[in-house]
């Protein structure tokens, strides 16, 4: 379950790396550029949400426990 959301972090990342390049690329045709960051930064915004329902769904399943500090101090 770690590997899975790790691969999703690291999947967020290289999509806003890829927007952050096709940013600020010189030279070539700038028209290509805006369409490809668009398309990037929407990757990056649809794995984002399909990460974070696969964490809600997967405490919901019964995969994943909470941890961390008891509610109560």
């Amino acid at each position: 379950m770690k590997t899975l959301i790790m691969l999703g972090f690291v999947a967020i990342l290289g999509a806003l790396a890829a927007a952050g390049l096709f940013m600020l690329r010189r030279g070539g045709d700038r028209k290509k550029q805006g369409p490809q960051m668009a398309r990037a930064l929407a990757v990056r915004v649809g794995v984002s949400v399909a990460l974070f329902l696969f964490i809600l769904l997967s405490h919901q399943m019964g995969w994943i426990q909470p941890t961390g500090i008891p509610m109560g101090r």
